[in-house]
């Protein structure tokens, strides 16, 4: 059972991370947001989520990213039935990439 995030308080931190303009500005937002941990469990998983969909084992995974085979499942299972976050900016990035 997940626990609903829609609050008005999750809308107005993701209004003001939909505000920030360029790399630095996130780099200036999160550091104050977050704990180093926090941003680097974030982007550990993110690593992770993109590994995943590169059809790396979880071996290779954790080897790469430090993460927990524990980690590494619930990211999978993310990919596999969650909301298709991952999926969404994934394709997006790679557009991105495109268009250089």
């Amino acid at each position: 059972m997940s626990k609903n995030i829609h609050s008005e308080a999750v809308d107005h931190l993701f209004e003001a991370i939909l505000s920030l303009k360029d790399k630095d500005e996130c780099y200036t937002f999160f550091e104050d947001v977050c704990t180093i941990n926090e941003l680097l469990s974030l982007s550990q998983r993110f690593e992770v989520a993109r590994m995943l969909r590169q059809k790396k084992t979880y071996l290779e995974i954790s080897e790469k990213t430090g993460a927990s085979t524990a980690t590494i499942s619930r990211v999978n299972r993310s990919l596999t039935y969650g909301n298709d976050g991952y999926e969404m900016v994934f394709h997006r990035l790679d557009l991105d990439k495109d268009k250089e």
